[in-house]
């Protein structure tokens, strides 16, 4: 999908989501939307690990307030755990001019299959599309390209085709020493023309203008070619 001059920004985030390392990544992705008229919002979806039970998703939603609480802005936690949420128009309006639209991590696969072709979907892309800044962490990163990496899975899936033409391994620096000879076979797809990211974790590859690199760690450009600017 072209990002235009009106599109937010765009994160791909190795790890670290509501984390002190990453809070200043997430206060500009905030501001950048803000400036654009945007609402001081921090729209925050677990769905990608909502599946694991009650006290995941509550962790998750106070590692969001917390950090909303640290950046100054109104924290909007999207409890949406199953496909039927993501057809709920109170989730689509709550969605309207924010500032931050966040996917926590888990499993990627989870999250395509719940969102694609849905009217909260349609929603995100649309409000990215005006301003509002869209960041995915880990899973969230990985379902925004055009396939997900099967790595909690034996095989590849479709991603949301937000970046077609794009694939993303979170953790890089931890998942080579975890899985190398997956990441070695993910590497040498042949039957794949995208680009294929690592990005480590507290590590992010944003979009503005240009991709640009935030934190402290590397984005490692694994095949095709793409302008990344330090």
């Amino acid at each position: 999908m072209p990002h235009s001059q009106s599109s937010g920004a765009i994160a791909l985030v190795g790890s670290g989501e509501y984390s002190l390392p990453m809070q200043e990544l997430e206060t500009q992705l905030l501001h950048r939307a803000i400036s654009q008229g945007k609402r001081n919002t921090f729209i925050q979806i677990p769905t990608a690990s909502s599946h694991e039970g009650d006290a995941s998703r509550e962790k998750w939603k106070r590692l969001g307030q917390e950090q909303s609480d640290r950046i100054g802005s109104q924290c909007i936690y999207l409890p949406i755990h199953e496909r039927e949420d993501a057809f709920n128009p109170e989730f689509v309006d709550l969605i309207t001019d924010a500032g931050l639209i966040y996917f926590s991590g888990g499993d990627p696969h989870r999250v395509a299959e719940i969102y694609k072709d849905s009217p909260v979907w349609d929603a995100i892309v649309k409000q990215w599309q005006s301003g509002t800044s869209l960041a995915g962490c880990s899973a969230g990163a990985m379902a925004f390209g055009g396939t997900i990496m099967g790595i909690r899975r034996s095989n590849h899936s479709p991603g949301l085709q937000l970046l077609p033409d794009i694939e993303v391994i979170p953790h890089y620096d931890k998942m080579l020493g975890w899985l190398p000879d997956r990441v070695t076979s993910f590497i040498l797809r042949s039957d794949s023309d995208s680009v294929l990211l690592g990005i480590d974790e507290n590590t992010a590859l944003v979009l503005t203008d240009r991709w640009r690199k935030f934190g402290r760690g590397k984005v490692h450009l694994l095949r095709g070619h793409l302008d990344i600017e330090e």
